[in-house]
């Protein structure tokens, strides 16, 4: 049995807000393991050199808005309505447009506009960044694979929406597109909950992952998952990520 104050704060977790990519409101109360490589150090190292980047998919322009200054022409676009705001708030002073845009089909800007794409954790089609990189662009991203928590979905009697967002079928599709991978790897690690209460506004904050949650629909899958978290003191599940970085021939 669940008891009063448990069930307050994860009915307190589920309603939280949640905009941009920010999850600074589980600060303490989760855990997820980094790759070897560095997305932000790579990504700051390649916009020094730029003179027009695009960010696809910014979220609140959080990470974006840590390479600053920049060298010339910065654009973001976000396909999240409740994020354009919060995106143009933070970039715009920093010389950054930020359009409304998805990041999955075909790409509000013409041929060749940009000498530098970078994408985190967002949809992307090869064809359309093959289209707008210049000669010699290079496009850089970082994904979360597509078997990425499948512990934690199974849980939930779900499976993953994006199966085929792995890294041997992107790489083939980058070729295909007639780009040239200069590097590329993947990692595995984990993601931990200290309470059930951050899971729970985890997966209304990334809601792909179970899709339709709430605690009224999952509250017996829960309940599971409260007595391994009361036993093992955490729950941990398996994350996956890769990156590619391309160039343009």
């Amino acid at each position: 049995m669940i008891s009063k104050s448990l069930m307050d704060q994860w009915k307190k977790d589920e309603k939280a807000p949640f905009s941009g990519w920010d999850f600074s409101y589980l600060k303490g109360r989760w855990e997820e393991e980094q790759p070897g490589w560095n997305y932000e150090a790579l990504a700051r190292r390649l916009v020094k050199e730029s003179k027009s980047v695009l960010d696809m998919a910014t979220g609140g322009g959080e990470i974006f808005s840590s390479f600053a200054p920049f060298q010339g022409r910065a654009v973001g676009i976000e396909g999240y309505r409740p994020n354009v705001a919060v995106a143009r708030k933070r970039l715009r002073p920093l010389g950054v447009s930020v359009i409304e845009a998805s990041d999955s089909g075909v790409l509000p800007f013409k041929n060749g506009e940009f000498d530098l794409v970078l994408n985190r954790h967002g949809a992307f089609m090869p064809s359309e960044i093959a289209r707008i990189l210049k000669r010699r662009g290079l496009f850089l991203t970082q994904q979360v694979s597509g078997d990425s928590l499948t512990d934690l979905m199974s849980f939930f009697g779900v499976k993953p929406q994006w199966p085929d967002n792995v890294l041997k079928k992107v790489k083939r599709k980058v070729l295909e597109a007639g780009l040239k991978i200069k590097k590329a790897d993947e990692w595995a690690g984990q993601t931990k909950f200290f309470d059930l209460g951050a899971l729970v506004y985890f997966l209304k904050a990334v809601p792909w992952i179970v899709d339709g949650f709430s605690i009224r629909a999952y509250m017996h899958e829960l309940m599971k998952l409260q007595k391994i978290l009361e036993k093992e003191k955490v729950l941990r599940f398996k994350a996956k990520r890769f990156f590619i970085l391309v160039e343009k021939p």
